[in-house]
């Protein structure tokens, strides 16, 4: 099977598409023919070396989230058969992963009717950083919640998961998402120089908690170049009074200097959920483009851009 590898850590540019044995599913785990996997910051944190020293050797696969058709059951699974349409996690810690022709899952939840494979494969790591920022934040219905960067795919899904919990959303995002963001129901404003007023201008009164989706580093002022202050945070702290009712998806550095909270630990229990919430219209994370396998470095340069507008997603 054709399927996306790299053998040294580095940049992008180290990945290679090559012809591989398709892996075998253990037991617990089932194998599905990739119809798309979505690309993610993290791919490129481990293509640089992260979680090096508690995986298996190289070469290793590229792609953490992935959706297709089951074609083969590891020992012990049911409620699946070959053939059906499933999404979720992808094993990495092979030689290859999801950006491959078959790739192996150890979660999943069946697609749902209207609903396609990219947009399928858009959602796992999305919606689950964005469920879980929400339950380790404590937000609670009817409570303002401030989304820093909801532009981005994290951001986007916290919105509507806390609009869907029944709370009140200011939204900081660019153009490309403002005009979705407020037709879902939020109040968006810009971020940059003096996005505490304007919040406060839309939302009199205490900011509840707020949640950081921007990418990491970003100056409140300047989001292209980065900050020892802590980028947004500050302001967040600012305007919720309280560095406790912040926290941060990405900016940990900046989190445990200045008391903010962080989520790390990843957890699949809500796939099922997302597959619902997907199906009702309620989830729905934006994909700007797709790409096949031997795209891969046009993909990557977009994607560390950090202006993708959007999910990319490769199509093998």
């Amino acid at each position: 099977m054709k399927a996306l590898q790299f053998d040294r850590f580095g940049s992008p540019e180290t990945i290679v598409l090559r012809d591989v044995p398709p892996p075998v599913p253990s037991p617990g785990q089932i194998r599905i023919a990739v119809r798309a996997c979505g690309l993610t910051p993290a791919d490129w944190h481990l293509v640089d070396g992260l979680l090096a020293d508690r995986l298996p050797p190289l070469p290793r696969g590229l792609g953490l989230e992935v959706a297709g058709t089951v074609d083969a059951l590891g020992e012990g699974v049911t409620g699946v058969r070959p053939g059906d349409r499933v999404f979720g996690p992808a094993a990495f810690d092979g030689p290859t992963a999801g950006a491959a022709e078959y790739a192996l899952m150890p979660a999943w939840a069946h697609v749902p009717p209207g609903v396609t494979d990219e947009q399928a494969a858009a959602l796992p790591m999305a919606a689950e950083t964005a469920w879980r920022a929400l339950d380790d934040l404590g937000v609670q219905p009817g409570e303002l919640l401030l989304v820093h960067g909801a532009g981005t795919t994290v951001g986007e899904a916290a919105v509507r998961f806390a609009l869907h919990r029944g709370l009140r959303v200011v939204a900081t995002a660019g153009p490309t998402r403002a005009a979705a963001l407020t037709a879902i129901g939020a109040q968006v404003t810009t971020y940059g120089a003096g996005m505490a007023e304007r919040v406060r201008a839309l939302a009199p009164g205490a900011v509840d908690r707020a949640l950081d989706a921007s990418p990491t580093g970003g100056r409140i002022d300047r989001p292209d170049r980065p900050s020892p202050a802590g980028g947004s945070l500050p302001v967040l702290i600012e305007l919720t009074g309280d560095p406790d009712r912040v926290l941060t998806v990405s900016d940990f550095a900046a989190a445990a200097e200045l008391g903010v909270r962080t989520t790390t630990e990843i957890r699949y229990d809500q796939l099922t959920e997302f597959a619902r919430l997907a199906a009702e219209g309620i989830l729905f994370v934006p994909v700007a483009r797709a790409y096949p396998l031997d795209q891969i470095q046009e993909a990557a340069r977009l994607s560390q851009s950090r202006h993708p507008g959007g999910k990319l997603i490769l199509t093998p």
